[in-house]
């Protein structure tokens, strides 16, 4: 899942909306996108109790 991440922020970086706004801004707008994910992960990781329980 990082992979995708940093390969979207990568991409994102070099051709899309990313590529007209300072370096910066850039990165923390990665480094918020990252905190999320890893929130969320976090979050659904514990509502499923046991580790590796499928659904």
């Amino acid at each position: 899942m990082l992979f995708l991440v940093v390969s979207l922020f990568l991409f994102g970086a070099l051709l899309g909306t990313a590529g007209h706004v300072p370096v910066p801004v850039t990165v923390l707008g990665g480094i918020a996108i990252t905190a999320w994910l890893a929130v969320f992960f976090w979050r659904e990781r514990r509502k499923s109790g046991v580790k590796g329980a499928s659904r």
